[in-house]
């Protein structure tokens, strides 16, 4: 099997692992309580998702 000839250069991979990031999860408050929920999920805190009670809340 072939290999390669010459050594990639520290820039080639910088530039190759530019993408290779973790990005910051999106939030959003809840419009039924105001706690933060992820959008298009049901709220962890109240258990509602588009104005509808969908999970029972859980109590502390």
């Amino acid at each position: 099997m072939p290999t390669p000839k010459k050594r990639k250069t520290r820039s080639k991979i910088g530039m190759r692992r530019s993408h290779d990031f973790l990005e910051r999860t999106t939030t959003v408050n809840c419009p039924n309580c105001g706690g933060l929920a992820k959008p298009h999920h049901v709220c962890k805190s109240c258990g509602y998702y588009k104005g509808k009670e969908v999970v029972a809340a859980k109590q502390a």
